[in-house]
C-alpha cells in the first residue's frame, strides 16, 4: 500500500493530509496532540489530493457541510464506534461526551480518549463534542481551532 501526504493551507493553519490507496488516513494540525511519527506519512507529494483540497476549501468557504471522501482511519473497534457516532453529528450541532458514553454504555473518559485519537480531524467532526455544560473542552488542534470550526 502506498502512503503519501501533502500539506494544505487552511484558515486554521496548514493541514497535513495523509492518504493510502484506500482513502484518507489522517488530517493533522501543526502541534496536533496525537500526531503520529511523520515517518509513517510517506513521501510529501503535490498530486493526488485534489478531492480533499477542494472539499476542505468548500467547507471553509461555508458551501459544504459534509465530506464525500474515502476514509481509511486506523483504530480499534471501540474507536471506530465512537468515530462512527461523530460522523453522524450534523454540521452546526454538538454532542456531549456524556451522551456518547450513554449510547455506547461506557464512561465519558473512554469516549474522550477515542475522540482525542481521531486521526481524521475536521472530516470526522470530533470538534463537535463538548463538555456536559456545553463548554469547549480539549481538542487536538487547540481550543481556538475548535471554536473556529464550531
Amino acid at each position: 500500500m502506498s502512503t503519501r501526504h501533502t500539506v494544505l493551507p487552511s484558515p486554521i493553519g496548514d493541514l497535513t493530509v495523509v492518504r493510502d490507496d484506500d482513502g484518507i488516513t489522517g488530517v493533522y494540525f501543526p502541534h496536533h496532540w496525537t500526531r503520529p511519527d511523520r515517518a509513517t506519512f510517506g513521501p510529501l507529494v503535490q498530486d493526488g489530493f485534489e478531492d480533499v483540497a477542494a472539499q476542505l476549501a468548500d467547507y471553509f468557504a461555508g458551501t459544504r457541510r459534509d465530506f464525500e471522501l474515502p476514509l481509511h482511519a486506523d483504530g480499534d473497534a471501540f474507536q471506530r464506534q465512537v468515530w462512527a457516532l461523530l460522523s453522524a453529528v450534523p454540521y452546526g450541532s454538538t454532542v456531549t461526551y456524556g451522551h456518547l458514553a450513554r449510547v455506547l454504555g461506557c464512561t465519558a473518559r473512554e469516549v474522550g480518549a477515542a475522540v482525542g485519537s481521531n486521526p481524521l480531524s475536521i472530516l470526522v467532526g470530533c470538534h463537535r463534542v463538548v463538555g456536559a455544560n456545553g463548554a469547549l473542552t480539549g481538542y487536538a488542534g487547540g481550543l481556538a481551532r475548535k471554536r473556529h470550526l464550531l
